[in-house]
């Protein structure tokens, strides 16, 4: 039986970031650049008024000047011609300022009468032009390879005329629940039937970890219907079944994936909650499957789905981040396994502490309403006093 980390590591061997992939800018944040991109034009692309009044030659615009208003030049209009000695362009925020100005006077420093304007206001220098460039240049690189893109990247990019981005391919995350006494919520139950509830949390939680989800369905305790499942499955990256991971009568998961093909590499972890998580694979899929019990569930797929997912998602590796935090109730020794309780964090002065949730039963979900971590307790691990250090796993 694997330890933990061992588990991990078997999970993570020859794991690394998928390909390259194409997505509107609508679909960019949160996405990993795969690639530098690179500004395709100038920002702004030319010389441009930052407000509202006449273009000039800054020599022309003295105190009590009169000028010649020789045309006007609208956002999207620009003038044709050239500002000479004594004249002006009537300008608007955004137009091009035309050939041979380089001052804009606001319309509120002057007194126009008919075609003649007069500046009644001293100019102390050129103002009010936006240069070609002062955002960014064509070629300047706006986004790093390995970046995570956020919402304004769509914004940047679009001013840089980049329709597309190249992104690193979220991984194809297949998942589907195993069981006979499961049934879909509101549903009128029946003795012995339970709500089918754990694929809600783990395909949010997948796709929170980088990866695209779809959840296939729940499969009857027949080796027909697992293997239906298995076939929907295929072109996911990874596999995930939630449920008949143990080895009863009816736990048919596993030798179906046998039957299919698959090579199952361990099937059991010294760790609790989550002993039966087993792992294999199948042509180029990577297949957790996890236990049933919800809290057994989510606890594993932090553990073991989370590292995978994050591997294939990014251009580095992932391995699971453990943090340290306060105890403020006590904590009893532990066992053989390796040990992740609920817990609840929070902050003081002296820096983050946590404590476990009360009830930490392998079968419960409520908890993790308020759970954030899971707390790691080693092998053998003594018995903990407030104030003692723990290390903790963030849930969220």
């Amino acid at each position: 039986m694997l330890s933990v980390d061992q588990a991990i590591a078997v999970i993570l061997e020859g794991a690394s970031a998928l390909g390259a992939e194409a997505v509107p800018l609508t679909d960019c944040p949160r996405r990993i650049a795969a690639e530098d991109i690179a500004a395709r034009m100038t920002q702004p692309p030319f010389a441009a008024s930052a407000m509202d009044g006449y273009a000039v030659r800054f020599i022309d615009a003295n105190l009590g000047s009169k000028l010649e208003v020789i045309g006007e030049a609208p956002a999207g209009e620009p003038f044709v011609g050239k500002v000479g000695a004594g004249e002006a362009v009537r300008i608007f925020t955004g137009g091009v300022v035309p050939e041979g100005a380089d001052h804009v006077v606001i319309q509120e420093d002057v007194t126009q009468d008919g075609d003649r304007i007069t500046i009644n206001e001293d100019q102390k220098h050129p103002r009010n032009i936006r240069a070609a460039g002062v955002d960014f240049n064509a070629g300047d690189i706006l986004v790093r390879a390995g970046e995570v893109l956020h919402g304004i990247h769509g914004s940047i990019l679009a001013a840089a005329n980049i329709g597309t981005v190249s992104v690193v391919r979220r991984p194809r995350v297949a998942l589907f629940s195993n069981g006979d006494e499961l049934v879909e919520p509101g549903t009128e139950l029946k003795p012995g039937q339970i709500v089918n509830s754990n694929h809600y949390a783990l395909t949010e939680m997948v796709r929170a970890w980088g990866g695209d989800p779809t959840y296939h369905g729940c499969a009857a305790d027949t080796q027909k219907a697992i293997g239906e499942m298995f076939e929907r499955a295929k072109g996911a990256d990874i596999i995930i079944p939630i449920g008949g991971a143990s080895v009863g009568d009816y736990d048919y998961v596993k030798p179906v994936f046998r039957a299919e093909g698959g090579e199952i590499t361990f099937e059991k972890v010294a760790v609790r909650p989550g002993k039966p998580t087993w792992f294999g694979k199948l042509n180029d899929a990577r297949i957790i499957g996890l236990p049933g019990n919800p809290a057994s569930a989510l606890v594993t797929a932090a553990l073991f789905a989370q590292p995978l997912v994050r591997c294939l998602a990014e251009k580095k590796s992932a391995d699971i981040s453990f943090e340290s935090a306060v105890l403020t109730e006590p904590l009893k020794s532990n066992g053989k396994r390796e040990a992740y309780l609920r817990g609840v964090t929070a902050a003081s002065a002296k820096g983050e502490t946590v404590a476990p949730v009360p009830n930490q039963d392998s079968s419960l979900l409520l908890p993790f309403a308020h759970a954030n971590v899971l707390i790691r307790r080693p092998v053998d691990a003594p018995s903990l006093d407030v104030g003692d250090k723990v290390e903790i796993v963030r849930l969220r």
